[in-house]
């Protein structure tokens, strides 16, 4: 059996303590308008949950060429993980205060690396008691080095290839050409599909029903026939991570992600861009 079907991409609370083996929580919150996602931890998070720092071991420093989020080294990402105390064979359970969407980048990171990993479906809101504020002590574990498999990753000239399917998982506002507030180019791929992701979770953030999120995947053309010309996008490869989860929640499949995402494409002039539905 694949060891990631032994761990689906979503987890309840109910189920989080019913997963076999060591469980790492794992608190990813992160904000575009600049707010600090550590200070929001220090305030309040999980009990026992340690803080995943986006900037410091999920990304690499940001270039016009690669966006605002490039993946880091792979020798930085398991560097990450060792100093937060995950080893090889742990189980990880992210979460945010967003519906996951910004945890999703750290899932799918350690579960495209053959990693078991979860999202907490509801995050923090599924604790009705008080939140912690203090910071668990790990050991620092053994955590090896793999790359980034290339199957699993698209670049520009695969986006905009004829026979791909292009997902946008930004707003639609955003997709549409609305005011951007990071990217200096508005509106979207030529051709590409609006799935935001953030339409797959509640006001409480929590996934919906999953008839409802399949249906708008459909539309978009985004079905375990078509999975293998599936790629992911959205800002700068972080919320992306969420339609790839819900996709392989969904049984669809796994699809690739373009890492770049708009803060890349839309940097190039040389790329042409559309607005509108």
């Amino acid at each position: 059996m694949d060891v990631l079907e032994t761990v689906p991409p979503f987890v309840s609370a109910a189920e989080l303590h019913r997963l076999p083996g060591v469980v790492v929580l794992a608190d990813v919150r992160w904000y575009l308008d600049g707010r600090s996602g550590r200070e929001a931890y220090d305030r309040g998070h999980l009990p026992d949950a340690v803080f995943v720092d986006l900037e410091r071991w999920l990304s690499a420093a940001a270039t016009p060429a690669a966006g605002r989020h490039p993946l880091p080294s792979p020798e930085v990402f398991a560097e990450g993980m060792r100093t937060l105390g995950v080893a090889d064979d742990d189980i990880v359970v992210a979460y945010d205060d967003q519906g996951g969407v910004i945890a999703a980048r750290l899932v799918w990171m350690l579960r495209v690396t053959g990693h078991r990993a979860a999202l907490l479906d509801g995050g923090l809101a599924t604790h009705s008691g008080d939140l912690s504020t203090t910071t668990p002590i790990r050991t620092r574990s053994a955590f090896t080095v793999r790359e980034w498999p290339e199957a699993k990753l698209a670049g520009v000239d695969d986006l905009v290839h004829e026979d791909a399917i292009a997902v946008d998982a930004r707003a639609r506002e955003r997709f549409v050409g609305g005011e951007d507030p990071v990217d200096p180019r508005p509106g979207h791929v030529p051709g590409a599909r609006s799935v935001p992701c953030r339409d797959n979770v509640d006001a409480d953030g929590f996934l919906v029903a999953d008839e409802g999120i399949r249906e708008g995947f459909a539309t978009a053309g985004v079905t375990a026939d078509t999975v293998d010309r599936v790629i992911a996008y959205c800002g700068s490869g972080v919320t992306a991570c969420h339609n790839l989860l819900t996709m392989e929640h969904l049984g669809i499949g796994r699809a690739r992600l373009f890492v770049g995402g708009w803060s890349a494409y839309s940097r190039d002039p040389e790329r042409q861009v559309e607005t509108g539905p």
